[in-house]
């Protein structure tokens, strides 16, 4: 087969690697990756100047692709799936009804709401004087997030409600990491154990794929802003068997059969956020359309069964028939970004340390490119280091370790990924 992989990011260097392991691959082109997924195997990236879904479409029949992969959400937000069933070209991911989950926090609200799936109280505001006499009357601390896609970087917990207002009125004037939104949403806070909840639906099937946690907090303690992911691990006690079958009959289906009565299918990999209380009550804070950043790579780095049949079955709507194998060693992902993340940051700076392998450790390219043959940075997120190990704590270890042989000017991660599973920690233990 030949494979088109869209994206260049850490989630898609994780794709790219796990797909070039499977025998029946034996291209693999990626639009427009980056220089650690050049390094893989079968790999040829193609370069495209601001591309369109068309710019795909022709690109697909091109290179002969037999299958496309797409990473990020914004093409499938736009429809590309849409239009490759329109060409007959085989394509895996959600089309771009389905992704209106991820694409418009408003429309996910709304389908939550109609079938009844456990999510924050929230109002929705075209304009910042209703959401912020809305504010007025509420307990702090609160959450706004930005309608439509931001990169993970559009969700905000607030405690002062002046500052709270303040923030309403640069979102609608899109003074705040560069988001555009014409609508908010302002919900309750809730408290819990944040998880990551990801699975392959097809029709009415639903296949969990292991568990894992994400920490979006820039810095230790879960303090700071929000991030796109500063490190995960997989898998996690908060998703046991009782959590995972409980998800997918009380939050996965209703969700896929409130969608089918507005006539959506959906089919691809659905992500949910996850916020679980201290009675295990697991409420929706977003769906997202496509595996998780850093979440993929912990996750695939356990994978032991070939990922192509995974998209194939999702595809030909056969996931009643798939069987998935994981490793039972954890594996500990942790993020090392630019200095200033997730606001402005320096790029540009040579990276050094990337030149040996060591076993069960693989770095994730997320934010480089090449600079007279130098890797440097180009991103917030620059790499996404991720260990194997018999137990999380083996894992983690390993994982920093690596870390530590790798610098540049600005280099900066969190230092307790998977700490409160590794020491028992969660509201509930």
């Amino acid at each position: 087969m030949n494979l088109l992989i869209i994206g260049g990011g850490g989630r898609e260097h994780a794709i790219v690697w796990k797909v070039s392991q499977s025998n029946k691959v034996s291209k693999i082109f990626v639009t427009p990756g980056n220089p650690g997924i050049a390094n893989e195997n079968k790999v040829t990236l193609v370069s495209i100047d601001n591309p369109n879904i068309k710019d795909y479409v022709q690109l697909a029949i091109e290179k002969n692709i037999d299958l496309t992969i797409v990473g990020p959400e914004d093409p499938l937000v736009e429809g590309i799936v849409d239009e490759f069933n329109k060409n007959n070209l085989l394509i895996f991911g959600p089309n771009k009804l389905a992704s209106q989950l991820e694409g418009s926090k408003d429309f996910c609200k709304k389908i939550l709401n109609s079938a009844n799936v456990l999510t924050a109280k929230h109002e929705s505001f075209k304009d910042p004087i209703s959401a912020n006499n809305y504010i007025k009357n509420q307990n702090m601390p609160i959450v706004i997030k930005a309608d439509g896609l931001a990169a993970g970087k559009g969700v905000f917990i607030m405690k002062d409600k002046n500052e709270a207002c303040k923030l309403i009125n640069d979102l609608f004037d899109a003074k705040i990491n560069g988001i555009k939104t014409s609508l908010v949403i302002v919900e309750e806070f809730l408290k819990g154990e944040e998880a990551s909840f990801i699975c392959l639906v097809s029709g009415d099937t639903v296949i969990p794929i292991a568990s894992s946690k994400d920490h979006k907090k820039l810095c230790d303690a879960d303090l700071g802003p929000n991030t796109g992911g500063m490190g995960a691990y997989s898998p996690t006690k908060l998703i046991n068997t009782d959590m995972s079958e409980n998800v997918i009959n009380k939050i996965i289906l209703p969700t896929i059969k409130e969608l089918k009565k507005i006539n959506i299918n959906y089919q691809g990999f659905l992500y949910a956020g996850l916020m679980i209380d201290k009675n295990k009550n697991a409420y929706v804070l977003e769906y997202n359309c496509r595996l998780g950043d850093p979440e993929a790579q912990a996750i695939l780095m356990r994978l032991d069964s070939d990922i192509i049949n995974m998209f194939l079955s999702t595809i030909n709507n056969q996931l009643d028939k798939l069987e998935i194998k994981w490793k039972k060693e954890s594996a500990c992902t942790i993020v090392l970004a630019s200095e200033g993340y997730p606001g402005k940051y320096e790029k540009n700076n040579k990276i050094n340390g990337l030149d040996y392998e060591v076993n069960d450790v693989k770095i994730f390219h997320s934010g480089t490119k090449l600079n007279d043959g130098s890797v440097v940075t180009n991103g917030g997120r620059v790499l996404a280091v991720t260990a194997l190990g018999i137990n999380l704590q083996i894992a983690q270890a390993k994982a920093y370790d690596r870390c530590s042989q790798i610098s540049w000017d600005g280099k900066i991660k969190r230092n307790d990924i998977g700490n409160k599973e590794i020491n028992n920690k969660f509201i509930f233990s």
